[in-house]
Formats: C-alpha cells, structure tokens, sequence
C-alpha cells in the first residue's frame, strides 16, 4: 500500500436517493480533472451491489458500465474508486460471511480500482467489539485488494448524536479503538462537527486527529440534498467556511454532491476557487464567475435570480403557479441544467425512505 499522500479534494457519488446516471458520470472525467479535483469514488447507495446484497455480483450490463468508466477515469488522469458499504456485517459476521467478503474483493479487483473505500455508515452500530470487528474486516479487504488506497468510513462519523439516536449509542473509545487497531495507513471518513457540517474548525480537526491517530479524510455532505429535508432544495451555492488551510489539517476532501450531477457542477467548481484564491476567495462572486463559465450568459443570470427560490424557499413551498412560470421558463434553453431543474420541480428527484439522516 503506498497512501501516504495528501489527497487533495475529490468527490464521493455516496447519497441516497435517484442515483446519476452513466453518461453523467463519464462526462464528470473531464470536469474534475478540469477543476482540480484528484479523484471520483463510485458509491450510490442505490446501486444494492454496493450496500444491501453487496454479496452479490452485478449484471454484466452493469460491470460492463462500470469498466467503461474506471477507463475513461484513468485515461483522464483522475483517480478512480469504488465504495462497497458492508451493510450490517458486524452482526453476522462469521466464517460463511468472510467467504462472501474474499470473493467479492477479488471480483471489485478486476475493475481496478485505484481507490477502495470501506464504508460502515448508516447502519446499527450497538454491536459487541463493533470497533474490533471493522478493524479485522478492513484489514481482510487491504490485504485482498489490488487497490493502493483505502479509505474507511465509521459507523459512528460524526460528533452529532443524531447517529446515536438513529444507530444505536457509540460505544466508549469507538475511534480511538479504530485508530489504534487500523493500519495508520488507511484513511478514516468524518464529516465533522455535524452529518452536515457548516464548517471545520482546526481545533474540531485537531481533537479528532488525536483521536484517530491520523489526520480526518473530510466527506463533505455539502451540496448534497438526499435526505427528507434537503430534498426539497438545489444547493447551488458556493463553498463556504472550507478555509485553505484545511489542505493542512486534513488527509483528503471528498465532496458528497447533490442527487442532480450537473448543477452540482456550480457549487463544486467554487471549492477550486476556494483552495486556490484563499483568504481572498468570496463565494457569492466565485458563484457568479462558475455561473457564466459554465452555464453561459443567459441562464447563468436565470439561476442567480432564482437562487433564492431553489436553495431558500424550497419546492415544498412553491406554489403551483411558480413551478409552472419556472419550468415554462427554464424549457426555453436545452442544457442538462435546465433538465435537472424542470425534473426537480415536477418532482423526479423523490426522496429515499432508505436515507434515515435529516
């Protein structure tokens, strides 16, 4: 395993709900690696294969996609991986269960995957040794796998009790125990103070570093809008409260966008102005520069004037005459903006009873 490196930012496809769609997904190639971002980690909780029947194998259609991608990432030069969230093992794990988990491995392997993330999250975490059995499952996956990096994700991710309440109490000494029994050179997921974090205070990252006993890898749950809240909005606007500095205080950023793959573009393409303007960057105008650079002119200056319609009001809140003037409107430009915006607004993007966070 050679993992030592800061990771940069990249994105994590890891929500709930309507997942993306391929073609999507291959146009995302070009985008991050236009905007600097490192890598895009294939992890819908959608996709069964992945999470409630991840024993089982997908249909070649399917593997078939999948492969197309990982190529078109690495002719790209971007990182390609995938997330496999082992959904409830800690309660059933015995000998027939490693059987599974080997054959698996070694079936994700013939996708090559430069990156593998090992998620535990959104399942019960009130299970005897929980910690210690994660350990030892993740270091059966780092010895199968031909992937160089690993990336855990705790069951218990976040300092918000909410994860308590929906998953069972934390044990005592859940992280630290992680950390001390995880090879210190597989990266841990956290997405900070809360699920859905506003911001990362260096003395937050410093607490949960000692903890670890590794820098965080951020899972950054902005802009994505899964949950039976948020998906009644379009996060469209720019990163805020992600100061430079993070680079240095964190192992990797890896962004969760919204369930829409394009406009999701807008508020990521701001992350870049972000690290690279620093303590001059201001998201209100790197929105409007993506904006215009993106979308061209016209539309840009339509979704700066509904800005507040879609991120503030919500459609629950949208009276029927509204959606009608605004998809009426947004039908006279063909652009996947466009789309993603009338598919939200007749109701495309329905929530997932799955998705148990706010």
């Amino acid at each position: 395993m050679n993992i030592a490196k800061n990771w940069g930012y990249g994105i994590i496809e890891g929500f709930f709900g309507r997942p993306w769609s391929w073609s999507a997904r291959l146009d995302y190639a070009t985008f991050l690696k236009t905007h600097g971002y490192q890598f895009y980690i294939y992890a819908p909780k959608a996709d069964p294969y992945l999470r409630i029947h991840w024993q089982e194998t997908w249909p070649e259609t399917t593997f078939a996609e999948l492969n197309r991608l990982g190529e078109r990432y690495r002719q790209t030069g971007v990182a390609w991986g995938i997330g496999i969230n082992l959904f409830e093992i800690s309660f059933n794990y015995n000998q027939q269960t490693i059987e599974q988990l080997t054959a698996k491995i070694r079936y994700l392997n013939q996708l090559q995957p430069d990156i593998l993330a090992v998620l535990f999250d959104d399942m019960r975490g009130d299970c005897d040794r929980i910690a210690d059995i994660q350990a030892d499952i993740t270091h059966r996956i780092t010895d199968l796998s031909t992937a160089e990096t690993f990336i855990l994700c705790p069951t218990y991710y976040s300092s918000s009790g909410i994860l308590d309440q929906l998953f069972g109490e934390r044990p005592p000494d859940y992280l630290e125990t992680l950390g001390q029994r995880i090879d210190p050179q597989v990266h841990i997921f956290w997405t900070g103070p809360e699920i859905c974090s506003s911001g990362y205070p260096l003395d937050h990252l410093q607490a949960i570093t000692q903890q670890l006993g590794r820098k965080p890898f951020i899972w950054d749950n902005y802009p994505v809008n899964d949950s039976a809240t948020m998906c009644n909005y379009l996060h469209l606007r720019g990163f805020e409260n992600r100061p430079s500095q993070m680079a240095d205080w964190i192992s990797g950023h890896a962004v969760n966008p919204m369930n829409q793959a394009y406009l999701s573009q807008l508020p990521l393409q701001t992350l870049q102005h972000s690290y690279q303007q620093q303590e001059q960057y201001c998201s209100q105008q790197a929105l409007v520069e993506v904006a215009t650079s993106l979308c061209g002119q016209p539309l840009a200056q339509m979704l700066l004037d509904d800005l507040s319609l879609f991120q503030d009001q919500g459609l629950q809140q949208l009276s029927p005459d509204t959606k009608a003037a605004l998809i009426a409107k947004y039908q006279s430009i063909d652009s996947h903006y466009c789309q993603e915006i009338i598919g939200w607004l007749q109701g495309d993007y329905p929530f997932s009873t799955d998705c148990l966070t706010l």
